[in-house]
C-alpha cells in the first residue's frame, strides 16, 4: 500500500447500541441481510428477525439478545458495505468495542460469522445468569475517579476517553460513589448505562469462568489483518490461542477503548468506518446516529492525528460511505 492509499480501520460499537427496529431497512433493501438474519435465528433458535424490527425493548435489551443482535446487525452492515463496494475496500486494522470486537475479529477473518454467533450468544447468557452489579459512565479522568470509586468497592469498568471512565459496582455502592463523587466534582454528574450488571470488573469473574469452555472449544484463525485489544490496549497476538486468553480477561478487566484508539491513531490511520447499531429516541433506522463516532471526535481532537470518520449503520449511511470510499 502506498503513502497515498487511505488507512483505513473499521470498528464496531458494543452494548447499549441496540433499539427495536434494527435491521428492518437492511432486511428490506438488500436480500443479503434477510439471508444473514434468517440464518442467525437458525443458528440461535429463534427468530431474531421478529426480535430486533418488533421488540418488546425489555426482551432485546436482555444481554442473551442484545449481543447476537447487535453482531448480526453489525455484520449485516459489514456485508453489504463489502458487496457496495465490491470488495475494494480493505482495511489494514480493526477494532470493537467490548462485544463489538467479535465483530471486528470475524471481520479479520478470526471467527467465522457461525463460530461469532455461538460465542456471543453463551457469553450473553453467562454474563446475563451470573453477572451483578452496574454501571455509571463519569466524566471524569481516571486519576480523579478511580480513587473514589475503590472506596465504594467499585472499579473501573472502561476508559472510553481520557475525561470518560466508566465503573462497575452494586448498586448500593454506585450511589454512595456518585453521592461522594458530586462533593468533589459538582459539575460531573454521572450517566448510569443500562445493562443487566456491571460488566468488564470483578463481578463478572464467575460468568467468564462458566464461558471459558465455549471460548476454549471454538474454531479460530490467524487474523488477517490487525485486530486491537480492549484487554491490553493494543494488537491481539496473532496466535488463536493467545486470542482466546484475551478475550476471556476483557470480560472482567477494563474496556481500554482509548488506548485502542491510540494505538490506531499512531498507526497512521485515516480512516474510520463504523458499522451496526445506533443511538437515539427517533423510531427509524435513518433516525439513528453513531454510537462510536462522538468518542473517536472527541480522541482525535485531543490528539496531534486525523481521521476521516464515515457511518455505515443503516441502508443510507451505507450507501452514503461506500458511495465515498469506493475506488
Amino acid at each position: 500500500m502506498s503513502s497515498h492509499d487511505p488507512q483505513i480501520m473499521f470498528v464496531f460499537p458494543g452494548q447499549g447500541s441496540q433499539y427495536v427496529g434494527m435491521g428492518s431497512d437492511l432486511i428490506r433493501d438488500f436480500p443479503s441481510a434477510r439471508q444473514l438474519y434468517e440464518q442467525a435465528s437458525d443458528i440461535l433458535g429463534y427468530d431474531l428477525v421478529k426480535l430486533c424490527q418488533e421488540g418488546p425493548e425489555e426482551e432485546l435489551r436482555l444481554t442473551r439478545h442484545t449481543q447476537p443482535a447487535l453482531l448480526t446487525h453489525s455484520l449485516a452492515c459489514l456485508s453489504i458495505f463489502r458487496e457496495l463496494t465490491e470488495n475494494q475496500v480493505q482495511p489494514v486494522l480493526a477494532a470493537g468495542h467490548s462485544l463489538g470486537e467479535y465483530c471486528a475479529l470475524v471481520a479479520a477473518g478470526t471467527l467465522s460469522f457461525e463460530t461469532a454467533l455461538h460465542l456471543v450468544q453463551k457469553r450473553g447468557e453467562c454474563m446475563g445468569t451470573y453477572g451483578n452489579g452496574e454501571m455509571l459512565a463519569f466524566p471524569l479522568h481516571l486519576d480523579n475517579i478511580q480513587p473514589l470509586a475503590e472506596k465504594h468497592y467499585c472499579v473501573v469498568a472502561a476508559r472510553n476517553l481520557p475525561d470518560q471512565t466508566v465503573i462497575g459496582g452494586l448498586s448500593e455502592d454506585l450511589d454512595r460513589l456518585t453521592e461522594d463523587a458530586l462533593t468533589h466534582f459538582p459539575r460531573k454528574r454521572p450517566t448510569r448505562l443500562k445493562t443487566e450488571g456491571a460488566f468488564h470488573t470483578f463481578h463478572m469473574i464467575t460468568a467468564a469462568l462458566h464461558f471459558r469452555p465455549v471460548l476454549d472449544a471454538a474454531t479460530m484463525h490467524a487474523p488477517t489483518i490487525r485486530v486491537l485489544s480492549n484487554n491490553t490496549g493494543v494488537y491481539h497476538d496473532p496466535d488463536p490461542a493467545a486470542i482466546k486468553t484475551r478475550l476471556f480477561f476483557q470480560l472482567f478487566h477494563p474496556v481500554k477503548w482509548i488506548d485502542n484508539l491510540d494505538t490506531a491513531f499512531h498507526e497512521g490511520i485515516t480512516t474510520i468506518v463504523e458499522f451496526g447499531g445506533g443511538l437515539g429516541s427517533g423510531p427509524n433506522p435513518e433516525d439513528k446516529r453513531p454510537n462510536l463516532e462522538s468518542m473517536i471526535k472527541k480522541a482525535l481532537r485531543g490528539s496531534d492525528f486525523s481521521a476521516h470518520y464515515h457511518a455505515a449503520i443503516n441502508s443510507q449511511t451505507l450507501r452514503d460511505t461506500a458511495e465515498a470510499l469506493r475506488p
